[in-house]
């Protein structure tokens, strides 16, 4: 469907998280806090726009969790429902309908949804070997499945995806697959699937995305596209041999449950239905009228299921809208270092509420100043006490408790009647008229980085006015004049009360709190639009309250505190590192001999183009001279090992890693150091080509 270009309604959506664990700030950074401050701003214009979301509570990780933890996968699904639903609400994000992917409306629609499909031949059925594994009695879910990519070598590649260099996969393409559930080798087994072939969406993917959005999505997005439909699509799953998730709906499925990238964002859609029957109005506008503007807001991880896949099922579908834009932000670390929720390093959500209360918009500021738009960005938590110190603090808060005080000071908080406006303080006025149209241009772009910085700005420009005119002085020998200065001052303050909301709402509200807007009504109400549009946002002898922080500063020992936090998880993981790795499954003797070791010499070594850990190396085995692509870049440099003997396996089956034939693999081991070295052969059998026992 196309779409105009002055919408009447926005239907913005925000990743489902998945309940397997809280919310972390690497979240929030990239979808919730961009998407609720896109959210309020919409709604600050006067915008019809519904804000959905909800938990993602299917897929392979429930219940291997809940066997772990010795419970059913509800009681998985309930506690971490319940915590990151109650996180959201104290942290402000302000979803029209949070749902959940149990609940029976999302069931009933992605089996509709399933089924319109179905019966429209728009999937191909398939007997395919699948990746088993015989000690958890499963078939394998691509996320539970590691391994090296195919493509350029990075080892812990996952089964659809390889994270490293963005490549897309299928499990079997992984070399040395293993499966995280159990850590065994799994085999491949026979089993139907129904899949839907995006390869007959391709010229319609590269018309919609390639030609149509080109020049408005933000280019990580559009180049990741790209790369996949130049690449070629290929059918994809969209069932799993799982029992738990929403049963397939149609005949000989059995023990067949809808893939969760298939059924997760038809949640969108779910969520929708729940929110529209609950305020008593019409789903369908949202999702199905041209005049609707989707909007999905995710991380980087999500792209490829948000642009190419959904999309592809939407347009099976045929009844509704494609998404406008999709903004995806990249990563952000956390001390230098990966989140990572299997090694607790991270900064969860509900923990920080506890720790830091009524300090949301702390967060809220710092993740949007330091926002990971274009390339992965790193919290730190001096940064967070810095920003909030001296930005927020010094700079918001400074000005607004100057303004307060001193109303309260000269005219016991009732703003004073102005005198005649000289050029400076109209030209502050005509400024702050201009602060709506410079943030809308930002966050209609999705720049709110940057937006949060011009925010800011409007504060630096009230307390250079304060700074220049000194009311503190003046009132001394010319009171008319102050009253003039303190009445501007206060037309900025109620600027921020407004502006602020989308950025800082517990902020905001405060504010308004503080400058009483509660008694103001009409035409003098302050608002978004009212900033750019009228003369007056606060009249004269309008009486304020009196003054309260809006910030507080942090102290150096609460920093520690976390970064001691933080120290000690880090100790944790190094000693769980140390521990000895557990024998792999038994194997005969017979399978000991299959292995040829001989002994080899490099003859040649490079770096591999674009890969940071892959050498290739020309190996004279006694037998031939072969090619070796080998993952020791990062241990050795190509001309120390360059003569050097080794042991080779010169048995393994080739695999092609980013694109060169690797024909065999040198032998290496760790020593007491951590550190790489080879397998040396024996002294005695230097010849190439001897054979190793």
């Amino acid at each position: 469907m196309t779409q105009t270009a002055t919408p009447s309604r926005y239907t913005l959506t925000a990743a489902l998280p998945y309940t397997n664990g809280p919310i972390h700030i690497g979240h929030l950074a990239g979808v919730y806090v961009p998407a609720d401050i896109y959210a309020r701003f919409l709604r600050g214009i006067g915008k019809d726009v519904i804000f959905i979301c909800g938990s993602d509570e299917h897929g392979v990780a429930i219940p291997m969790k809940a066997k772990k933890e010795g419970v059913s996968p509800q009681v998985i699904i309930d506690k971490y429902h319940g915590i990151i639903k109650q996180a959201f609400s104290d942290f402000g994000i302000s979803f029209d309908n949070y749902s959940r992917t149990s609940a029976a409306v999302h069931h009933e629609t992605a089996s509709d949804f399933f089924k319109k499909l179905y019966e429209q031949d728009d999937f191909i059925e398939e007997v395919t070997e699948q990746l088993y594994d015989s000690e958890a009695h499963q078939f394998l879910a691509d996320r539970f499945v590691t391994g090296t990519c195919p493509k350029c070598g990075y080892e812990e590649a996952y089964g659809d995806q390889c994270e490293n260099c963005g490549s897309s996969l299928n499990a079997t393409d992984l070399i040395n697959p293993k499966s995280t559930l159990s850590g065994s080798t799994p085999t491949l087994k026979r089993t139907k699937h129904w899949f839907l072939p995006l390869d007959r969406y391709e010229s319609f993917l590269k018309e919609w995305i390639i030609e149509g959005h080109q020049s408005d999505w933000k280019p990580n997005v559009y180049g990741q596209c790209k790369s996949w439909i130049d690449d070629g699509l290929k059918p994809r799953a969209v069932t799993r041999d799982l029992d738990w998730g929403i049963p397939v709906p149609v005949a000989d499925a059995e023990g067949k449950v809808l893939y969760v990238w298939f059924d997760a964002p038809i949640g969108y859609i779910s969520s929708t239905k729940e929110w529209a029957e609950r305020e008593e109005k019409d789903w369908e506008p949202y999702w199905k009228d041209e005049n609707t503007r989707l909007l999905h807001f995710i991380g980087k991880d999500n792209i490829v299921f948000h642009c190419i896949i959904f999309p592809s099922m939407l347009k099976a579908h045929g009844d509704y809208v494609l998404p406008q834009n999709v903004p995806a932000n990249e990563f952000l670390n956390l001390e230098g270092n990966k989140l990572s929720t299997s090694k607790n390093w991270a900064v969860w959500l509900h923990e920080y509420l506890e720790e830091f209360p009524d300090m949301q918009d702390v967060l809220r500021y710092v993740l949007t100043a330091n926002a990971p738009e274009t390339k992965d960005n790193d919290f730190t938590w001096k940064d967070f006490q810095a920003r909030n110190n001296n930005e927020l603090v010094a700079i918001f808060g400074n000005f607004i408790n100057r303004v307060v005080v001193l109303t309260h000071k000269y005219y016991g908080g009732i703003i004073p009647e102005p005198n005649t406006l000289s050029e400076v303080d109209q030209q502050v006025l005509d400024a702050l008229k201009g602060y709506p149209e410079t943030l809308a241009n930002s966050l209609n772009r999705y720049r709110f980085r940057e937006a949060s910085q011009e925010l800011l700005n409007l504060a630096r420009l009230g307390n250079k006015y304060l700074a220049d005119a000194e009311p503190w002085k003046l009132i001394k020998t010319d009171e008319e004049r102050v009253k003039t200065i303190m009445y501007v001052a206060l037309q900025l303050a109620a600027g921020l009360a407004a502006l602020s909301e989308p950025f800082l709402p517990f902020t905001s509200k405060k504010l308004k709190q503080i400058l009483n807007t509660k008694k103001l009504s009409g035409e003098a109400e302050i608002s978004w639009n009212s900033v750019s549009s009228q003369d007056v946002l606060i009249p004269s002898g309008h009486q304020i309250n009196p003054a309260e922080l809006l910030f507080r500063k942090i102290e150096d020992a609460e920093i520690q505190k976390q970064l001691d936090k933080l120290e000690a998880t880090k100790q944790a993981n190094a000693q769980m590192e140390k521990s000895v790795t557990p024998q792999k499954e038994t194997i005969t003797f017979d399978d000991f001999t299959k292995l040829d070791l001989r002994v080899g010499t490099i003859l040649e070594a490079e770096k591999m183009p674009k890969a940071n850990k892959l050498l290739v190396l020309k190996v004279d085995t006694g037998i031939d001279t072969r090619t070796i692509v080998s993952g020791i870049a990062e241990s050795f440099k190509p001309e120390e090992i360059v003569g050097k003997k080794v042991t080779v396996l010169v048995n393994l089956a080739p695999r092609k890693l980013r694109g060169v034939e690797s024909e065999g693999m040198i032998l290496m081991t760790e020593n007491a150091e951590g550190k790489l070295v080879f397998v040396n052969p024996d002294e005695e059998t230097p010849e190439n080509g001897a054979t190793i026992n």
